[in-house]
Order: C-alpha cells, then structure tokens, then sequence
C-alpha cells in the first residue's frame, strides 16, 4: 500500500469530517483518512505539489490541474508548496506515514493555517485547525 498526496492534504486528513466536493470525493477521502488515522499501518507516501490520489475522483480534476476555478489550481499549488516548505520535505520524494504525521505534529500549529491555507474555503469551519491540535496534542503532549 501507497499513497501519492499532494502538499495541503497532508494537513486536511487531520480535519476532515466527511465533507467534500461530491459523494465520490467524500467516499476516497474518507478512506485515504481512515488509512491515516490508523495507528497500526504505516506505509509510503509520495508528497507532491501536484494532482493526487484524493483528486482522482474530484469533480474539479481537470486533465494536469485543478479547475475549480479561475485561479484555483495556482492556489492549491501554492498551498502544497507552503506545506512542503514548512515540513521541510521533497517534492515528489516518499516519507513513510508515520514519520509524516508526527513531523505535521512537531512543525505545524493550528495557527500556521491562517497563512498555510489562506482563502481555503474550509477553513472557516474551524475542523482542519480542531484536527492540527488533536494530532499536536496526542503526539506532543501540549
């Protein structure tokens, strides 16, 4: 098992909460978190700043891109590469998952997200910073 993610989904599989663009989304979402949240699995994953396995089944997938609108993929391309940047990792290199969630712990606060995914139109929920602090508390102890 492996997984190719772009950048800011690093980040969003610790806040999402089953919502989504459509049903299909929802669905490859959800079982890309659940493999995870499992404490018990770790595997490879590929970080990029780029289309992924989550976008594969998003009704905004264009061909190379996203196209959920004017200006939309340059945004989640921006996003990914903050991501990268603040965990300090490769674009296209593999981490194994374990290592990835506990480095999101250690380098990314709640916070940071008002910067890292400015103009995201879930962060307003509030459930991506509730599941940064969820993971900084339960791998750091703060």
């Amino acid at each position: 098992m492996s997984l190719v993610l772009r950048g800011h989904h690093l980040l969003c599989v610790h806040g999402f909460r089953g919502m989504g663009y459509s049903p299909e989304f929802v669905e490859k979402m959800s079982g890309i978190v659940e493999q995870i949240r499992d404490e018990q699995a770790d595997f490879p994953i590929t970080v990029v700043a780029a289309l992924d396995d989550t976008c594969s089944v998003c009704p905004n997938k264009g061909k190379t891109s996203c196209e959920a609108g004017p200006g939309s993929n340059e945004h989640v391309m921006t996003m990914d590469q903050k991501v990268i940047h603040q965990l300090e990792l490769i674009d296209g290199a593999s981490y194994n998952k374990s290592f990835l969630v506990r480095l999101t712990a250690e380098k990314v606060k709640p916070d940071d997200l008002d910067y890292i995914c400015k103009g995201c139109s879930w962060l307003s929920y509030g459930v991506c910073k509730e599941g940064i602090a969820d993971i900084r508390e339960k791998y750091l102890k703060v």
